[in-house]
């Protein structure tokens, strides 16, 4: 086990592609990460080497028995044909959110992944982040009684990324790590096609029937950033605790959850519950994409 490599490959070389192809190579001393081994990269483009890790065709990494595992960072709409091939070609699989664009393939996937006894794993950094490990700390134990995260940013191609629910599935993750299970109880979604600008808005309820309001909008020029206002019985939180910078890297920080998942070092425990929450946040991306195209039908 000790000794255990884990052939890799990296399949898209975008922003979080090229970042992946950097960490597998550059891996932390005496982290989980040093049992990855990057054998190349997969990209519809020819790029030949980037570094030193090579380009190979999508056939050879499906076929090598000395790839183990594949990197996912291709645009969202293609996420869910690539981890079913790569889990029929019995490989492991790590592959940037969403990891599909309905709930029902994101669960056809997870149970094809069990039945070949194989890890899937969703990369979530936006919970890695410091600034969010400080928030969770300052929510843990208060009572909720209303809230609302408003995130902005530039405008996205929705063929490649999906709708707006999905992409910003994130937002959502946040919610439900921070609250616990959340129920719909509205979404809209107002489009201004000739502006080129997107405003979703979803309502929700915790458990204790507590609203909270979550609003993804976008436009040309928009800054990437979040809003919270949290009220708790105790006062509102408005800004976000400040928080240190994190000298590993977020993908490294992923990476190693990644590579302790392939070296059996996670409990079952854990496993469960980010099952849970991966699925479940996916199952509210569709209700809220329900909501918004068809308010009649719900």
């Amino acid at each position: 086990q000790i000794n255990e490599m884990f052939g890799t490959v990296v399949v898209g070389v975008g922003i979080a592609g090229l970042a992946r192809i950097r960490d597998l190579m550059n891996p932390m001393p005496s982290s989980p990460s040093e049992h990855l081994k990057l054998f190349g990269f997969v990209s519809r483009r020819n790029f030949g080497n980037i570094n030193e890790a090579k380009q190979i065709s999508l056939e050879d990494a499906l076929r090598s028995r000395e790839i183990h595992a594949a990197f996912i960072s291709t645009e969202n709409r293609s996420h869910e044909e690539t981890i079913r091939m790569f889990l029929e070609a019995g490989k492991h699989v790590l592959v940037e959110y969403p990891m599909a664009l309905s709930a029902k393939a994101a669960h056809e996937l997870w149970e094809m992944a069990e039945k070949k006894d194989k890890v899937l794993h969703v990369e979530h950094i936006e919970l890695l982040t410091e600034e969010y490990k400080q928030l969770k700390k300052e929510v843990a134990g208060k009572d909720l009684v209303k809230g609302t995260l408003h995130f902005t940013g530039s405008v996205l191609d929705e063929n490649k990324t999906g709708f707006p629910a999905f992409s910003g599935i994130a937002r959502l993750t946040w919610l439900i790590d921070l609250f616990g299970d959340l129920t719909v109880t509205s979404a809209t979604r107002e489009v201004q096609k000739d502006k080129n600008y997107s405003r979703m808005t979803v309502h929700f309820q915790t458990t204790n029937k507590k609203p909270l309001t979550w609003i993804e909008e976008r436009g040309p020029g928009m800054r990437r950033e979040k809003k919270i206002n949290f009220c708790f019985t105790s006062g509102c939180l408005e800004n976000f605790p400040q928080a240190p910078r994190s000298a590993v890297g977020l993908f490294m920080q992923d990476q190693n959850l990644f590579a302790k998942k392939l070296l059996g070092q996670v409990s079952k425990e854990e496993l469960a519950a980010e099952k849970w929450r991966i699925l479940r946040c996916l199952d509210l991306a569709e209700v809220i994409q329900q909501h918004c195209e068809q308010p009649e039908k719900i």
